[in-house]
């Protein structure tokens, strides 16, 4: 019996025992691959593209600006020239394409759900798990709102696939997005017939825009929106510098009153349809005669003028974006406790003309380009603590150089941009730089964490004026602190780098690195490259081992070095190295001098007095004259046979 029982327990520990085997083998064989290949797959590129999949997104972006402008245009003018005019100051559907587009015009009271689903029951329909499936374009014109809201919580999934994609645009009107903490509002892009996100950009993707006005999105989960371009990109506030519609006479179109409408329509009845005084017209074609331009009633513009957006995004969470936020021509930005992730392009954007704003708290991770992007022409936009981490390029790029170098056809000012800041914030692991400052005036890097990638702050390009105080740096793989390529007033202040094989490294500008510490360094702890004259290096405190502390020898003009602690220092630099170090010209003249000093005393040793040895002899007794000298008799030696012996040898006669 105990031979029975033990034969089941012998089984299941045989089938325990090769389960545990192929385990092994398997993960083994995992890691071996996964050692061999370099890890996990590398995050794709922002350029990783092909050639025609960018051609079509290109042309796909190109056909939603034709069709926003032909909306703008049919707005700008229906609305305008009487009583016919009057249905359109209704929202009404415009056939656009391969989608229809839905118009709210202005009124006083905002657009809701149950106004959208009045509107358009066909194309805005619910879903069974009580989301809102939405099939047409949206645009808000000027003057009205939309509020995408519902008290028990709202999804509304934008129709995106292969057939096409929808978006919701608002042109100086005011377009919110409001959920709650609880159950925030939620909006994705959604293939009907695989009823998932549309992760496939090459055909387009269903974004949300807002052309001026204002931009609200609070306790809001947006993802999977937006393709190829930034004002495509997926959440995109953008201003606009197009003309606005208006009137080319000051005060713009005047209303009629009901008597002047009356009399209006009788002399159109009158005249079958035709005021009298009225040019003859076909169709849409008028004849006028030459002289002064007569503007048709409805086709009146206002001069161009800009027109920014305002933007306010707060407790929301972005994921899977073209453009995780995309703003630009911008006034009054306030981006707070948001989350932004795996963008396709980059993660928070503030593009051109974008001023006047804050981001605050938020964090932007794994995305494929960088983290945040202070773009050109961007200013006094503060980023504060904010996290940037495991970004495909940089954590924070701050880019303030000049649009134009000089006459361009675009007529761009050449003036740099600046009064930008990044203060408080985390760059953690990033493909490339932590925070990298590109060019502009007034910077403000302070009090921020970087750890590891290439480099940690990297300041180039003709940057001036930029201070990199209070910062802590850990495990960059060649520099902690770059300041490159004609880099003037700059200040690299109080910081704190660890483990790198350069602590600061300055090539070609003019920097005051001053009290850092630098510690666990492999190289340098400091590093003048290039013409450097008028920089200094003071009250550092240098730990580390490698070829010196302070190294300049590759390096032009004056530096000022004092008052540096470098006891920590050990110099691991060969015996030539430490040789060259000396083989300065000034140093050769000096040894030469005293190899000569040296090599005379030497010679000149049994020359002078021979002290001890014969008293009151002259110091010039061997340069008397012959006939001054003492004689010395020299005595002869006796006469020796030879070695051989063939007979005496010859006497040696000694000289005189």
């Amino acid at each position: 019996m105990a031979g029975e029982r033990a034969k089941p327990r012998r089984g299941r520990a045989r089938w325990i025992t090769a389960v545990v085997v192929l385990l092994a083998t398997g993960g083994g064989s995992f890691a071996y691959a996964q050692y061999f290949s370099g890890g996990p797959a590398k995050m794709p590129g922002v350029n990783d593209v092909r050639f025609e999949n960018a051609e079509h997104q290109a042309a796909l972006v190109d056909a939603e600006d034709d069709r926003l402008m032909q909306v703008r245009a049919v707005a700008a003018i229906a609305p305008r020239g009487g009583l016919e005019a009057a249905q359109w100051r209704q929202p009404y559907r415009l056939n656009t394409g391969s989608a229809y587009t839905l118009v709210l015009t202005s009124r006083s009271a905002p657009y809701t759900i149950a106004d959208l689903i009045k509107l358009a029951p066909q194309t805005f329909t619910r879903l069974r798990d009580g989301s809102y499936l939405l099939t047409e374009h949206i645009y808000v014109n000027t003057g009205a709102k939309l509020l995408l809201q519902n008290p028990g919580g709202l999804t509304i999934r934008l129709a995106s696939g292969p057939n096409g994609f929808v978006s919701i645009v608002s042109f100086g009107g005011t377009l919110t997005l409001q959920g709650t903490a609880q159950v925030p509002m939620r909006v994705v892009s959604w293939d009907p017939k695989t009823n998932k996100v549309d992760q496939n950009v090459n055909d387009g993707r269903a974004y949300v825009r807002a052309i001026g006005g204002q931009f609200d999105m609070n306790h809001t989960h947006a993802g999977y929106l937006g393709f190829w371009s930034g004002r495509t990109g997926g959440i995109a506030p953008t201003g606009t510098d197009r003309p606005n519609v208006g009137s080319a006479k000051q005060g713009g179109p005047t209303r009629l009153t009901k008597d002047q409408r009356h009399d209006a329509k009788q002399r159109r009845l009158e005249s079958g349809g035709v005021e009298g005084g009225q040019p003859p017209r076909s169709g849409n074609i008028i004849a006028q005669p030459p002289g002064k331009l007569q503007v048709p009633s409805g086709t009146e513009f206002e001069v161009p003028t800009e027109s920014y957006v305002s933007v306010n995004i707060k407790n929301s969470r972005i994921i899977g974006n073209a453009y995780g936020v995309f703003v630009s021509a911008a006034n009054g930005i306030e981006i707070a406790d948001t989350r932004i992730e795996q963008s396709l392009i980059h993660g928070v954007v503030m593009h051109r003309f974008a001023k006047n704003g804050s981001i605050e708290r938020t964090v932007s991770v794994r995305n494929r380009g960088d983290g945040f992007v202070l773009a050109r022409a961007t200013e006094q936009i503060r980023v504060d603590g904010s996290t940037a981490e495991g970004n495909g390029g940089n954590g924070f790029t701050l880019n303030g150089q000049p649009l134009a170098h000089g006459p361009s056809a675009s007529g761009e000012s050449v003036a740099s941009y600046g009064n930008n800041s990044v203060a408080s914030s985390v760059a953690r692991a990033n493909g490339r730089y932590g925070i990298e400052i590109l060019g502009g005036a007034n910077v403000g890097v302070n009090n921020n964490r970087v750890e590891g990638g290439d480099m940690g702050i990297v300041v180039r390009q003709g940057a001036g004026q930029v201070k990199v105080v209070g910062n802590q740096l850990t495990g960059q793989r060649r520099q902690g602190v770059s300041i490159r390529d004609g880099v003037t007033g700059t200040a690299v202040t109080g910081n704190i780098i660890r483990n790198v094989r350069t602590g600061v490294y300055v090539r070609g500008s003019v920097v005051a690195v001053q009290g850092n510490t630098v510690q666990g360094s492999t190289s340098h702890g400091v590093t003048f490259v290039g013409a450097v004259g008028g920089s200094e290096a003071t009250r550092n405190t240098i730990a580390g081992a490698g070829p010196s502390a302070v190294d300049r020898a590759r390096s032009t003009g004056d530096v000022i070095r004092k008052d540096n602690q470098t006891g920590g220092w050990k110099d691991t630099s060969s015996l030539w190295i430490r040789i060259k170090r000396f083989l300065k010209p000034m140093n050769l003249i000096w040894a030469g001098v005293f190899l000569l000093v040296i090599t005379s005393a030497i010679r000149s040793r049994g020359t002078g007095p021979k002290i001890g040895r014969r008293a009151n002899r002259h110091p010039y007794d061997r340069q008397r004259l012959m006939e001054e000298r003492p004689v010395q008799v020299l005595k002869r030696r006796p006469p020796s046979t030879s070695p051989n012996g063939s007979g005496p040898e010859r006497p040696e006669v000694l000289a005189r």
